[in-house]
This record gives C-alpha cells, sequence and structure tokens, in this order.
C-alpha cells in the first residue's frame, strides 16, 4: 500500500479489554492543510490533565511523520501520568514507524504529513507491557483503517439496530 496522502485520513481501533485496552483515533493528512493547522493548535493549547506532546521513539528521535499524542482520559495522578508518557507513548510511536515500514504511510511522504493520535489509557490500567502492545497494535490499525477508508458504509448501516461498546451493548 503505496498510494500518496492527499486528504484528511480519520482512523479507530480498539485493541485489548479490561483496564490495559487501547482505544486509539487518527488523523493523518497534509502538514501545510487542516491537520497540520489542528496539530499546532493542540500543541500550543494544554488544558488541565490534558497535555499534548509530540511522540518519541527515544529523546531526540520523534517518530515520523510528526505525531501529537493526546491524551483522552484527563491524568489522575503520577503513575497514570507515567503510562501515557512511558508504555502508551512507546506503543503509539512504534505502531507510527510500524505503519511506515508497512507501507500504510508512504515513507516519501513523511516530512509532509501531520498525525494527531487521540489516545485512551485507563486510570486502572496497571501493565505497562500489555499497554505499549496494545497500543502498538491499535495505532497500527487505525492507520491501516484511515488509509482504507473503513469500515465500510454497509457495515455501519448493518450494525446500526445494535451498536455495542465495551461499556454498553444494544443487543
Amino acid at each position: 500500500m503505496t498510494s500518496a496522502v492527499t486528504g484528511v485520513q480519520i482512523g479507530e481501533s480498539f485493541v485489548g479489554d479490561g483496564a490495559n485496552a487501547a482505544h486509539i483515533n487518527t488523523v493523518l493528512g497534509p502538514r501545510n492543510g487542516a491537520v497540520g493547522t489542528a496539530w499546532s493548535t493542540a500543541l500550543a493549547g494544554p488544558s488541565a490533565g490534558h497535555q499534548p506532546f509530540v511522540a518519541i521513539i527515544r529523546p531526540g528521535l520523534p517518530v515520523k511523520p510528526a505525531t501529537l499524542f493526546v491524551n483522552k482520559a484527563t491524568i489522575t495522578g503520577d503513575e497514570h501520568g507515567h503510562l501515557h508518557w512511558g508504555p502508551a507513548q512507546a506503543g503509539v510511536a512504534a505502531g507510527v514507524a510500524d505503519a511506515v515500514a508497512d507501507g500504510v504511510i508512504p515513507a516519501g511522504e513523511v516530512d509532509d504529513l501531520a498525525l494527531i493520535t487521540a489516545v485512551w489509557v485507563n486510570p486502572a490500567a496497571s501493565d505497562p507491557d500489555q499497554i505499549y502492545r496494545n497500543n502498538r497494535e491499535a495505532v497500527r490499525t487505525a492507520l491501516r483503517a484511515g488509509a482504507r477508508a473503513e469500515p465500510a458504509l454497509d457495515d455501519v448501516l448493518h450494525a446500526r439496530d445494535a451498536p455495542r461498546n465495551p461499556f454498553y451493548s444494544a443487543d
């Protein structure tokens, strides 16, 4: 999969179960467009409990494309913060790099793109290794879904009468 990113790609993925599950939303698009503007605005506008930051592979080595990590859950304390900044961030960064290595994000375009990741880390989460693995896989699958414009509309319409998620089921 090596097609050029010409518009905004929106992806979603939920991996794992229980408190260590990962729920990722991604928005990928040209750095000089709406996604780049949103990326810069979010980075410059933190709020109490929500501090967007640039995802890194290691200190001084940000992942490409430039990836903004936005926490969906309000950080509740030091340990919860460490789970965001440590294993969840590492999983997101590695998953983005996986998507580039897999050709989901064209390698030749990484410097022209911006990526926003909205990341859920449950305040009850406790297993750093599982958080890392789940976030790595969730960002990879969310980016793949965005690149493929998934889900198919027929799948959405078919499921509309019995929606469900880990917190509710209308079945």
